[in-house]
């Protein structure tokens, strides 16, 4: 069977079971199982991709990096840090718009999944009073987070493509660091802007311990920063370390919060499985050899190089929802175009990343939704006309400029 016609049954069978209500877990299961049996049927490679999937060290230190976060941010909501922080930045920037788009677009600054469930929380504290829909607050959440996909030195996407295509960072960003302008804009004026924000608040009596509570709740962003870059710690080590020294500070400051709480309420096994399941469809894909069939597919046909680009890293990008998946896979054939070649590596950076942010593999969006208790397909509605926009403005660009 024609590998395009694969993935368009396989992806049909994705939205069909969500509109029916599936966890998406099982759905991205059922689809992977359905790529299996299309392309080999051989049982040892289903047992394969079990194995590779849970011998990685990228699994555990996506789920101890989310567990510990979903510490952390018990720790800070029971605290009522989380709150204390929310109503000093209303104050500072007079409202709860910008304060919406600034945090999760912060937060977003540290590329981890559990960042994801780190700014859920003060986008749903702001929010509050603002009548706003589970899957508005959602998309706000996930959109933002990743404005800095293209400018940020520490995005793991980014590190492969600058040492693959053999450019320095400074030139990577010196030609994608405006779509992060790009982003914050285009989403700024489809999911804050229209948002009535009429609602009073009332003032608090305790404006010190709010500021205080500005540093608490991002004292750990940026410690975790510290240590997963500059000392180079593992993430999921970095985050139980920063979970361990906040509870401490938080009692030694007479805000004592419940330990058996925070342990055992981050328990979430529901997202846990989404996420292992989610792993699992990436290596059926991987060990069926589908990802590298696709790219051989695109280099047979007629279409002009950078229109192959393009689609090969959009379609690896909702495929793998990992930069490092679009990258890994798309950047060698960018690199053997030519070394230094900014036009098709800007191109496959900007397609990929919207191939990432449009499908249900990608981690932070199963983290968001099921925050919010939203619907995906109204999640990701309007992230579906900012990237319409966004990728519109990068190709009139690059046609013009290049």
């Amino acid at each position: 069977m024609n590998i395009f016609l694969v993935l368009a049954i396989a992806l049909a069978i994705i939205v069909v079971l969500l509109r029916l209500k599936f966890p998406i877990g099982p759905a991205m299961l059922v689809a992977g199982v359905f790529i299996w049996i299309t392309k080999s049927m051989d049982p040892l490679l289903l047992f394969q991709a079990a194995k590779e999937t849970l011998t990685l060290q990228r699994t555990y230190d996506i789920i101890l990096a989310l567990y510990f976060v979903m510490c952390l941010e018990i720790e800070l909501r029971t605290s009522g840090a989380l709150a204390g922080m929310v109503a000093a930045l209303e104050k500072i920037f007079s409202g709860v718009k910008f304060t919406l788009a600034v945090m999760p677009a912060f937060l977003g600054l540290l590329p981890s999944l559990g960042g994801a469930r780190f700014s859920a929380p003060i986008v749903e504290e702001a929010a509050k009073g603002l009548n706003l829909s589970p899957a508005h607050k959602s998309a706000i959440n996930f959109w933002f987070r990743h404005i800095f996909e293209f400018s940020n030195p520490i995005i793991p996407g980014m590190i492969i493509a600058c040492s693959i295509v053999d450019v320095p960072f400074s030139v990577f960003m010196k030609n994608l660091a405006w779509l992060t302008i790009i982003s914050f804009t285009v989403g700024y004026f489809i999911l804050i802007k229209p948002i009535r924000s009429d609602v009073t608040k009332a003032a608090s009596e305790n404006k010190g311990r709010h500021y205080f509570d500005i540093l608490l709740s991002i004292s750990p962003v940026l410690l975790n920063f510290i240590l997963v870059v500059g000392c180079r710690i593992n993430a999921s080590v970095s985050m139980l370390i920063v979970t361990l020294l906040l509870f401490f500070v938080l009692w030694g400051m007479g805000r004592k919060v419940n330990a058996k709480e925070v342990i055992f309420d981050a328990i979430d096994i529901k997202m846990f499985i989404n996420v292992l399941t989610i792993l699992y469809f990436v290596q059926i894909l991987t060990v069926t050899k589908v990802l590298p069939e696709i790219v051989a597919a695109f280099q047979a046909s007629p279409l002009p190089m950078p229109v192959i680009i393009a689609c090969i890293s959009f379609i690896i990008g909702v495929l793998t929802g990992l930069s490092q998946g679009h990258v890994a896979i798309v950047m060698p054939i960018v690199a053997a175009m030519g070394t230094g070649d900014m036009k098709l590596a800007s191109i496959a950076m900007a397609f990929g990343v919207a191939g990432q942010m449009l499908t249900p593999t990608h981690m932070c969006l199963i983290v968001t939704i099921d925050y919010f208790k939203a619907d995906i397909f109204s999640t990701l509605r309007p992230v579906f006309f900012c990237e319409a926009i966004l990728l519109t403005v990068f190709s009139i660009a690059t046609y013009f400029l290049y």
